[in-house]
C-alpha cells in the first residue's frame, strides 16, 4: 500500500473532490482526517472509508478561515494518530460575476476560504511536518493558476495565489524534509461546477450547452471533462513520493487545457 503509515488531512472532505481524495488515500492505507464544516458530509465519507475496509478515518469540524479552529483541530488530529504527514488544502466555493456586478463581500469571502485557509492549514500542519523531519503539502490549484477566464476575479486572483503560496513552502519547507505542490485540475463535473454552468450561461448571454462546449471544454485537446479520480490519483502519488525531488511544482490535470 502506497500510503501505509501515513497520516493525511484532507479540507473541504465532505463531498466532491476532497471526498474523492479521501477514499483514494484511504484505499492506499492511509489515515484521513475529514475537515470541513458540514459534518453530516464529512461523517458520510468516514462511512464510506470503512465500508470499504482499508485505512481509517475521522471527521473533524474545520472552518479553514478560522486560526483557533484550524489549530484545535489540527492538534486534535496529531492527537489521535501521532503525527501529520500529508496536507491536501482542498477546501473552496465558486462565485462568478463580471466585476463590475461583483460584491466585494463575495469577492473577500471566495479568496478567504481557498487562499487564507490554505495559509492557515499550512501553517498549523508544518508545525508537525518539521518536528518529524518529513511531509507533503498538497495544494487545490487550477488551470485558473495559470490562465485567465472571464468573470472569475476572485477565483483566478486565489488560484493564483495558492500556487506562489507553494513555492515559498517548497523553499522554507526543503530543510525540513517538506515537499510542496499545486495540483491543477481543468473543469471536473462535480455540483460547483455544474452550477457554474446556468450562471455563466446567463451572464454570458449564451446556452448552456456552449458554455460547457466552448467556455469550460473550448481548451482540452478532446472535450472532456477531468474526473475526480484523475484528481485523486495524483493527490495520491504526490503524497506517496518520496523526496524533495518534486517539490514547487503545479501538476496540470485539465486534458491538455494548459500545457506547461
Amino acid at each position: 500500500m502506497k500510503l501505509k503509515n501515513n497520516v493525511a488531512v484532507v479540507t473541504g472532505a465532505g463531498s466532491g473532490i476532497g471526498r474523492q481524495i479521501s477514499l483514494s488515500m484511504a484505499a492506499e492505507g492511509a489515515s484521513v482526517a475529514i475537515c470541513d464544516i458540514d459534518m453530516e458530509g464529512a461523517g458520510k465519507t468516514v462511512d464510506m472509508i470503512g465500508k470499504e475496509g482499508k485505512g481509517e478515518a475521522a471527521a473533524f469540524h474545520m472552518d479553514v478561515t478560522s486560526e483557533d479552529e484550524v489549530n484545535k483541530a489540527m492538534a486534535a488530529i496529531a492527537e489521535k494518530w501521532g503525527r501529520i504527514d500529508t496536507l491536501v488544502s482542498n477546501a473552496g466555493i465558486q462565485i462568478v460575476h463580471p466585476i463590475e456586478k461583483f460584491p466585494y463581500d463575495q469577492f473577500r469571502k471566495l479568496v478567504t476560504i481557498h487562499l487564507d485557509g490554505a495559509f492557515l492549514t499550512t501553517k498549523a500542519a508544518v508545525k508537525y511536518m518539521y518536528e518529524q523531519k518529513s511531509g507533503s503539502l498538497i495544494y487545490m490549484g487550477s488551470v485558473h493558476s495559470h490562465e485567465a477566464s472571464a468573470l472569475k476575479t476572485a477565483y483566478v486572483a486565489a488560484k493564483h495565489g495558492i500556487l506562489g503560496l507553494a513555492r515559498v513552502m517548497a523553499k522554507e519547507g526543503a530543510e525540513h524534509g517538506v515537499r510542496s505542490n499545486v495540483i491543477c485540475p481543468g473543469f471536473v463535473k462535480t455540483p460547483l461546477v455544474e452550477k457554474q454552468i446556468p450562471e455563466q450561461a446567463a451572464d454570458l448571454g449564451i446556452s448552456e450547452e456552449d458554455v460547457v462546449n466552448n467556455v469550460m471544454l473550448g481548451g482540452t485537446v478532446d472535450k472532456e471533462f477531468t474526473t475526480m479520480q484523475d484528481v485523486a490519483d495524483v493527490a495520491v502519488f504526490l503524497a506517496g513520493f518520496g523526496s524533495n525531488a518534486l517539490t514547487g511544482q503545479s501538476i496540470l490535470v485539465s486534458h491538455g487545457w494548459v500545457m506547461n
